[in-house]
């Protein structure tokens, strides 16, 4: 009855947010969306109709792609309007996919049509394309060689650096003597090694090893440290009035409790190794990304050293957005807690 009144009142028609739910997709990122379909149309008629300087090799590659992306960015205008449900996840990459409808085009046009910036230090992005096209397997294997060479230190590294913070957080005998070593050792560089590393090793490649470890396990080891000593003394007690064993203590109450803190200076040791790995190899070892770029440099060929660049980043990415799901389901219990 109240009902059967309210709509007497409003004339007959229910209020809006009574009547359909509101749009779940933003006006503007749909405008930003259909804005990219349009930079990216306009960036293919510039490839296809403004002749560059030079005879430069897969324009028409790039050509495609832009118009690939295009029809990304009318894809999300038309979900957004159609199917906002689905579109709604989704439409949050249209700024980005703006952004570089904007940047690639402004990047050819002052490389290709009209040459401001000198060659061969500045490339187009149709001489990116045809790096990934004409020496895909040697820059495939470096990817490769990269992998494993980092796999094998941050693992070590982070290993190695847990078991120490939990060894100096837990115990005061081990802090005594592991404490002074980490505050000694910890923040030099790890690269300040590279000559010792290189003579008390048997190849570049376990030095090399050593040196990615070592960058990663001073800030692994800081922060599980910190972690574990500020786990609230309560769980201890409570756990002991239950009659738990230090063994419980560690591995139940400590390492769990500590366990956000753990992931920060996993991610922290990640860049670091990562970036100890690219002077690694470019100072010893006989392959991968970092050797890549030096004989990229040396042959003066900046368009695939622009292309290894490009992959590092994506390499690099992948990595932490896999660290970060392996961080939300490992920490699924503290989900709503923690601000990252």
């Amino acid at each position: 009855m109240s009902t059967r009144i309210q709509t007497l009142d409003t004339g007959g028609i229910a209020p809006a947010h009574e009547t359909a739910p509101g749009p779940l997709v933003p006006q503007r990122k749909t405008l930003v969306a259909a804005l990219a379909t349009l930079g990216w149309l306009g960036g293919a008629a510039l490839t296809q109709w403004w002749p560059a300087l030079d005879d430069w090799p897969d324009t028409r590659e790039l050509l495609v792609l832009k118009l690939l992306l295009a029809l990304a960015g009318a894809l999300l205008f038309a979900g957004s309007l159609r199917h906002a449900r689905l579109a709604a996840k989704w439409i949050e990459t249209a700024p980005w996919l703006l952004a570089l409808a904007i940047g690639i085009t402004a990047w050819e046009a002052v490389t290709a049509q009209l040459e401001w910036l000198p060659r061969p230090f500045f490339a187009p992005p149709q001489a990116l394309i045809a790096v990934f096209f004409d020496d895909l397997p040697r820059l495939s294997s470096s990817v490769g060689h990269s992998f494993v060479l980092l796999a094998y230190g941050y693992v070590l590294g982070a290993l190695t650096g847990f078991i120490v913070g939990v060894s100096i957080g837990w115990s005061r005998a081990v802090g005594y003597w592991l404490h002074p070593v980490l505050r000694l050792i910890g923040p030099l560089p790890a690269t300040a090694w590279l000559p010792l590393a290189f003579f008390f090793f048997p190849s570049s490649f376990s030095a090399s090893v050593f040196l990615i470890a070592l960058a990663t396990g001073f800030p692994v080891a800081v922060l599980t440290w910190s972690g574990v000593a500020g786990v609230n003394k309560a769980f201890y007690d409570v756990a002991r009035t239950l009659g738990a064993k230090p063994s419980f203590l560690i591995l139940r109450v400590a390492i769990p409790a500590a366990l956000p803190n753990v992931f920060v200076g996993l991610f922290m040791g990640l860049g670091a190794s990562f970036s100890v790995l690219i002077v690694a190899e470019m100072m010893g070892v006989k392959a991968g990304l970092g050797w890549y770029l030096q004989w990229a440099q040396g042959w003066a060929a900046y368009s695939n050293m622009y292309a290894a660049l490009l992959v590092m980043a994506l390499m690099c990415s992948g990595l932490i957005t896999l660290l970060f799901k392996l961080r939300d389901r490992l920490l699924s219990w503290q989900k709503g807690v923690l601000k990252w």
